[in-house]
């Protein structure tokens, strides 16, 4: 166990520690990042709107042609061991699943008889103190040199890690990323604008991920008129959300 990684962890049928915890250096997920993830904030022991996590998981599963090495039941139980086990009441569940380890390196797909690799973990959940929600912190806008499916939750985020960094290098929280002159989300959070008591966010595009799969409320619509055209690198205040990866 370490501060940020409850045990045991979860990985391919077994919950052990983490320490023991070994994938092949073949794994896909390794050589190219082939693979999904999905976030599941618990509150006081209780996972928050699971099912919806578990269809957003299936839908970029089935986005990345990868088979779900677990049914929902099969989901939950994991996740409902590995909150058990955890010494925290609020967690963060990481699942994630790759395309697994075949003998060689080769861009095509495996043969259907390689398993695919499935880990979790538990850590403690995050939020942003209050004294920073009221003052927010500043934010650069830099271009968004992703691919074209960022609405799938997959592992490979390295545009997302080097806009981030790009930000922390200029001494601010977040990169705000722009397409086309359109503000789509930040590196690691999403982008809401509260408006005469409606709560709006850039329009639903493959070029984004949906917030999460609770944005389904009546008092959320997409903000489908108004268009934020902002220079490279300008600095912006920002409050931060809560999103984490």
């Amino acid at each position: 166990m370490s501060p940020y990684v409850a045990d045991p962890v979860y990985l391919n049928g077994r919950f052990l520690p983490l320490a023991e915890a070994g994938i092949s250096p073949l794994d896909r997920g390794f050589l190219y990042g082939d693979g999904v993830y999905e976030l599941i904030p618990v509150y006081s022991r209780r996972p928050f709107r699971i099912d919806e996590h578990l269809t957003r998981l299936q839908a970029t599963l089935d986005g990345i042609r990868l088979a779900n090495p677990l049914d929902r039941a099969g989901w939950k139980a994991v996740v409902g061991q590995l909150i058990a086990a955890a010494p925290w009441d609020d967690q963060s569940i990481y699942l994630q699943v790759t395309r697994g380890a075949d003998n060689k390196r080769d861009h095509a797909f495996p043969p259907a008889s390689v398993p695919p690799t499935a880990f979790a973990f538990s850590s403690p959940l995050v939020t942003t103190p209050a004294a920073i929600r009221a003052t927010g912190v500043a934010a650069i806008s830099v271009a968004d040199d992703r691919w074209a499916h960022c609405n799938l939750k997959v592992v490979s985020l390295l545009a997302n890690i080097l806009a981030r960094q790009q930000a922390v290098d200029a001494g601010c929280a977040e990169a705000l990323l722009i397409r086309d002159g359109w503000l789509k989300e930040g590196a690691a959070s999403n982008i809401f604008v509260v408006k005469d008591g409606v709560l709006l966010a850039p329009p639903k595009t493959s070029f984004m991920l949906l917030a999460s799969p609770t944005t389904s409320s009546s008092n959320w619509q997409p903000a489908t008129v108004n268009r934020w055209k902002c220079a490279k690198s300008t600095k912006l205040n920002f409050v931060p959300p809560t999103r984490s990866g």
